[in-house]
């Protein structure tokens, strides 16, 4: 994968869909999200086209503040997943990282202002549309090991679309490119209708 990857989606739609693109425009992967299911459940396919499927994120549970979505290969192998981190979400968005069970990686949102300011904005009529538009988060992937900064995920100025940007700040091993890329794209289907 070539650097920066990009992530958009519309914002209106029965069932979210979401293209990923690296920096040269090609096609790295595309999402979509299955509708009416209890649990979270997210289909990865090589291109828009789905006729091959990368992988699949399954919720643990139903509707959960604490929930962990597990990453599961073309064969149904679990290879990680990422957990959203319950309560301490509450002011700003956190997740670990999980490479099978052992916590590796931590995304966190840079700034709890900008989630309270979207928060307040988006509640109010006519302005609250725009509140997309005004408020940017932007969420710093860390390692928990020794809190160097691998990733930033910036969401960029749009309306009738979500587009979120992964620049790479640090090294990646092959190993966590996948669960990192996959890990970006969950948090970006739970936290979408912020910011």
């Amino acid at each position: 994968m070539r650097y920066p990857l990009n992530f958009s989606f519309k914002i209106v739609a029965l069932a979210p869909q979401m293209k990923v693109t690296d920096a040269d425009g090609a096609m790295v992967c595309f999402v979509r999200q299955k509708m009416f299911k209890l649990k979270e459940a997210v289909e990865v396919f090589t291109d828009e086209t789905r006729s091959e499927k990368l992988c699949e994120i399954r919720a643990d549970r139903m509707l959960d503040f604490s929930a962990r979505y597990t990453f599961y290969d073309r064969n149904g192998e679990a290879f990680g997943a990422v957990r959203r981190k319950g309560m301490r979400s509450i002011w700003r968005a956190r997740y670990e990282i999980l490479d099978h069970e052992t916590p590796e990686l931590e995304i966190q949102e840079e700034s709890g202002w900008i989630k309270l300011m979207d928060g307040i904005f988006s509640d109010i009529p006519i302005i609250g549309m725009f509140s997309g538009y005004l408020f940017h988060p932007t969420y710093l992937i860390t390692r928990l090991d020794n809190g160097a900064p691998m990733i930033r995920i910036k969401k960029e100025p749009a309306f009738w679309e979500g587009r979120f940007v992964l620049e790479q700040l640090g090294t990646i091993d092959d190993g966590d490119q996948l669960r990192v890329m996959l890990s970006t794209l969950m948090m970006i289907l739970l936290e979408r209708n912020r910011g």
